[in-house]
């Protein structure tokens, strides 16, 4: 059977077949977002996880990596190391992938697990270090991978805070692109600085080709980089949660002469600005976009004149889906806020009153156990009757359940939960909490007979460090 030749919908053809990955970096789309209230602005999305690797730092990846070669610094099957957040590592594992190189990678571990696992399934060899610590710090991560380069035979350390082919990328690649797709009208670029590469090779172009386009920072609560800016000196450096962008120093390959204004974003408005852009316009982003999103809307409002205004977006959200995405972790980083009750209800993780509880029933087979602890990540659970808990189920019941033979799997619930347990009156104070923990019971808060959630130590301590703050 012949299937007939269609034309693509709007006549045009789709991109042919390319040889190698490595081809596709680059040519990123830009959509414009019209449901987030900027004023007589318009905004406009550069979609940079539309590069293979998912991320804008493809770009730089491959021209550091090239530049290396050309010098030739870099020899077939050498080691390529670097400190990274995170995205700079993807995009050197898809070019070191491509090319036959090891890579070994410094990443600071307040990192996402999915950009870690990421990276893991690509051969990358990964050294998580500290990220409560400033440079000078023996466990800095940069500091880290310079020491572990030059201790590695036949390795450099490509460094991307430094390497001049960082920005390249960006004023001969990404800065055309933006303005051939909006046909060179352009009134200001909003992104961040992690390397500096971007907002550098940014600037240099339009520097030449437009100079009235406006450079705005936009800048993580915690990164000194907005009072370097101002001509301030610059505060504490302090730290925050958004992956990426943001700095304690100014990187050598930063280049904040051009930068008109600047915007601090904290942690909690860049993550409320991606989880809007997401359900108000269906682009799922990751936490750096969250910020450059918020600095731009501020910006847009500000303006008294229509302006076109393009926001760079490093990469996708399906990084970050249990971090930022995750309601459970926004509520225990104190992101998200539900009513106080002023009684025990305000430390329980998983409410069941609210229908966030994970549950089991007497008669749930442990097969059905087993998965919900798997698809939760949660030890154990409680086993409900209606609203009454009648007992509870954790890993080392459900073990000895079937270590004796895998078949009792298929057994009731009933016959492996522990069925001594102590609840604890949702009125009680918190100090009666410990009377349980010291017991090494987890804390199960009832009112009368009707079951309300658990407590753990973690629970309590995410509520005293709520109260910190």
């Amino acid at each position: 059977m012949t299937i007939p030749f269609r034309v693509p919908v709007g006549g045009v053809d789709p991109p042919r077949p390319s040889k190698s990955p490595l081809a596709l970096i680059g040519k990123t789309p830009i959509v414009e977002v019209a449901k987030l209230g900027a004023g007589r602005c318009r905004l406009f999305l550069k979609l940079e996880s539309a590069n293979p690797g998912g991320s804008i730092k493809d770009r730089p990846a491959l021209t550091m990596i090239e530049a290396a070669e050309r010098e030739g610094r870099l020899k077939p099957g050498g080691v390529i190391v670097e400190a990274t957040a995170g995205n700079t590592g993807l995009g050197l594992a898809l070019v070191s992938a491509a090319k036959g190189y090891r890579l070994i990678l410094v990443i600071p571990d307040k990192m996402s697990r999915e950009k870690i696992l990421h990276l893991k399934a690509m051969g990358a060899e990964v050294i998580l270090t500290r990220s409560d610590v400033g440079k000078g710090h023996p466990e800095y991560y940069q500091d880290k991978a310079e020491r572990l380069a030059a201790a590695t035979p036949g390795a450099i350390f490509i460094n991307q805070f430094v390497n001049p082919a960082n920005p390249l990328a960006h004023e001969t690649g990404t800065a055309p692109e933006i303005f051939a797709q909006l046909d060179g009208r352009v009134d200001a670029i909003v992104c961040g600085v992690g390397s500096g590469g971007t907002l550098t090779g940014l600037s240099r172009f339009f520097a030449k080709r437009s100079p009235a386009t406006e450079i705005v920072l936009a800048d993580p609560a915690g990164s000194i980089l907005k009072d370097v800016v101002e001509n301030r000196p610059p505060g504490e450096a302090g730290s925050w949660l958004v992956e990426g962008i943001g700095e304690d120093f100014v990187p050598a390959n930063a280049d904040l002469s051009r930068v008109a204004r600047a915007y601090t974003v904290s942690d909690a408005e860049s993550f409320a600005a991606a989880r809007e852009l997401l359900k108000r316009e269906g682009i799922l982003v990751g936490s750096s976009t969250g910020t450059m999103l918020a600095a731009a809307l501020k910006y847009a409002r500000e303006q008294t004149t229509a302006k076109r205004v393009v926001v760079l977006s490093p990469d996708g959200g399906n990084k970050y889906l249990s971090k930022m995405f995750n309601d459970y972790w926004m509520e225990d980083q104190g992101f998200i806020e539900r009513p106080a009750t002023g009684d025990l209800r305000d430390l329980i993780g998983r409410r069941h009153d609210l229908g966030a509880a994970v549950t089991l029933a007497p008669d749930d087979r442990l097969q059905v156990a087993y998965a919900r602890m798997k698809l939760h990540d949660v030890s154990q659970l409680p086993v409900l009757d209606g609203d009454r808990i009648v007992g509870l189920l954790d890993e080392s019941d459900l073990l000895l359940g079937v270590i004796e033979n895998p078949a009792h799997f298929d057994e009731p619930v009933s016959a492996a939960m522990s069925s001594s347990i102590e609840t604890i009156a949702v009125d009680a104070p918190i100090a009666a909490l410990r009377r349980l923990f010291d017991k090494d019971f987890v804390a199960v808060v009832v009112d009368g007979e009707r079951f309300l959630g658990l407590i753990t130590r973690i629970d309590l301590l995410n509520h005293l460090r709520r109260r910190k703050d």
